[in-house]
């Protein structure tokens, strides 16, 4: 006897293709600017809420401070005075041709303390702490040491963010009321020995233009600049792509970010000042 054929299971009819999977619609390349921006707005909500948290790292934030004023406090002085000079020399030029010499001493000093002084800062902190905060934190995000503190339950964020920024924040404020005083009297400098003014007017005039919520702009604007600074040194930092060389990018990147946002919030920081605050003897 010989055995029965297998019987095979009926198929799909030769004419029907069978139907594909529906295809998973990726992202577009327009979208991830706009998630990079999320992402960064959620870790500055992350450090505003993980600032209050208990224990506070004391250590790491002194640790922190004594770095990034030591690596800015050289340089903002010594930028700080080419700087108020510039601005003494081309106010006093424009308002010799204007005939109004006695106000050189109020407009440049305004110049300095409101808009140059907190962006000095700024630009120092961030090119010169935030590029180290930036590649502190990436090389400890390749050696996967974020991932362990995140697998022990330590928040990376509270430990070893927060303490950096709010370093940042400090350092910031009080560099700006150095720059302020090391710009103001170069330009004062410059404008009495160089441009033959006369001591008197460009303090009377200073005295006659300026108020004091100009000096609370520049310390606030500077406070902002830090945060700013910090927050996105920290963000890069902690998301590097490629490796060693994603790290480096990542410096690059933060660097350039914090410049083109800091011009940005201080037109708008300025627009808002102007608007809300009158001029003295308006």
């Amino acid at each position: 006897m010989t055995a029965p054929m297998p019987v095979r299971p009926p198929g799909p009819p030769a004419d029907r293709v069978p139907e594909k999977a529906p295809e998973v619609r990726r992202p577009t390349r327009l979208l991830a600017p706009l998630r990079e921006t999320g992402k960064l707005f959620t870790l500055a909500g992350t450090v505003c809420r993980e600032t209050f948290r208990r224990p506070f790292q004391v250590r790491e934030f002194i640790e922190q401070f004594w770095f990034v004023a030591s690596v800015t406090i050289l340089p903002a002085a010594l930028v700080s005075i080419p700087f108020g000079a510039v601005i003494a020399l081309q106010v006093g030029s424009l308002t010799q041709q204007l005939g109004a010499q006695s106000f050189t001493g109020g407009a440049s000093v305004l110049a300095v303390i409101q808009q140059a002084s907190p962006l000095i800062v700024a630009l120092l902190v961030s090119g010169a702490a935030g590029s180290a905060i930036c590649a502190d934190l990436g090389s400890r995000k390749i050696r996967e040491e974020l991932d362990a503190m995140e697998v022990m339950g330590v928040s990376p964020v509270q430990r070893l963010v927060v303490p950096r920024v709010l370093a940042t924040m400090l350092v910031a404020v009080l560099l700006n009321g150095l720059v302020s005083v090391v710009g103001t009297m170069g330009g004062y400098f410059f404008n009495v020995i160089m441009q033959h003014g006369t001591p008197g007017a460009y303090l009377s005039s200073f005295s006659a233009l300026a108020q004091l919520p100009d000096l609370y702009i520049s310390e606030i604007k500077a406070l902002i600049f830090g945060f700013i600074a910090g927050i996105i040194a920290a963000y890069r930092g902690l998301n590097p792509r490629g490796g060693p060389k994603g790290v480096g990018d990542a410096v690059n990147q933060s660097v350039v970010i914090t410049f083109m946002l800091l011009f940005f919030v201080n037109m708008v920081l300025t627009a808002i000042y102007l608007q809300i605050v009158p001029a003295k003897g308006s």
